[in-house]
């Protein structure tokens, strides 16, 4: 799926906007974040080089991350009060609660492991996310963030950039 947004928000902004600007917003992107970013930057699609993908990206991932960590539990206690938006709240919660094991029980590593193992379903947003309705001190909870992301910046541009540009370059 992720493949799948990346290729059509390429495909869709590719020509109108620069290519930084179409990595920039799809690493904002929840869903696809860094990852994201990092393949629509690849050889095989925008061809931005990785040492200006990098940053640009990594800024773009960590972003929202403050805003989710400080705000989150507050908008979704909103978000029960109003029609329509409390299905949306629940299921939010939901899907946090279901990734929670993780980092509540190895802490500020299960947290950073679970930002920087570029798998559907993981990444900052959520394990911002999970941080936040955890509780988490954001003095713990946001530098094992910021390692997740660089950990899945590893991972990704070896990713993107070697196989991807072995196997189309």
């Amino acid at each position: 799926m992720t493949d799948s947004l990346v290729q059509w928000m390429t495909a869709a902004l590719g020509g109108r906007v620069p290519g930084e600007l179409i990595i920039f917003l799809i690493s904002l992107l929840p869903l696809l974040e860094l990852r994201g970013g990092l393949l629509a930057a690849s050889p095989a699609l925008l061809n931005v080089p990785i040492l200006r993908a990098i940053p640009i990206c990594i800024i773009g991932n960590l972003l929202p991350v403050p805003f989710i960590l400080l705000l989150i539990e507050r908008i979704l206690l909103w978000m029960e009060h109003v029609p329509g938006l409390g299905r949306i709240a629940r299921w939010i919660r939901n899907r946090a609660d279901k990734n929670k094991g993780q980092i509540e029980t190895y802490g500020f590593w299960g947290l950073a492991l679970f930002v920087g193992i570029p798998l559907p379903g993981t990444g900052a947003w959520t394990g911002a996310l999970v941080a936040s309705l955890l509780h988490m001190k954001l003095r713990k909870s946001f530098p094992a963030i910021l390692l997740g992301i660089a950990i899945a910046t590893v991972i990704m541009s070896v990713l993107s950039y070697g196989l991807l540009a072995a196997l189309f370059g």
